[in-house]
């Protein structure tokens, strides 16, 4: 088998029924700065990793997983950012050998990134994804660049 990737987790997406609300929550409540994409997906800087908020509907269906929240989707996702396209494929070939669950396969996301995913023994939903717009420094931590103006 090929060499162990960089252990790391670098961002907690949780799936959540009301946006908007949450994010208030988090802003107001914890104090977290939203980087995301108002009315569509939160990122908060969460100490040398991100924590995501998205539309747990919209999340299920982007790891390719049911929408139940009692089977195969917990309402969150797991992600692991690599450092290349080709370091994506690695993994899921790893994974793949291993006879790891691989619910949708690595991709070219609408986003401009490259993602997949998995699910862990328990069936919780990992993204392996390269992100062009996210920098990770030599630690391997990922940041959140501020949102551009608009």
């Amino acid at each position: 088998m090929a060499a162990l990737p960089e252990q790391r987790v670098s961002i907690i997406t949780v799936g959540v029924r009301d946006l908007a609300g949450m994010v208030r929550f988090y802003t107001d409540v914890l104090g977290f700065e939203d980087r995301g994409v108002k009315g569509e997906v939160a990122f908060f800087n969460a100490g040398g990793m991100a924590l995501g908020l998205w539309d747990e509907t919209k999340l299920a269906k982007d790891a390719g997983l049911a929408d139940d929240r009692k089977g195969q989707f917990k309402g969150f996702a797991i992600a692991f950012n690599a450092r290349s396209v080709e370091e994506v494929d690695a993994i899921f070939d790893r994974l793949g050998k291993a006879g790891a669950r691989i619910p949708k396969a690595p991709h070219k996301t609408y986003w401009g990134g490259y993602s997949g995913y998995f699910a862990d023994p328990e069936g919780n939903a990992w993204e392996v994804a390269y992100n062009p717009f996210w920098p990770i420094d030599e630690a391997g931590r990922v940041t959140v660049p501020a949102p551009k103006e608009r």
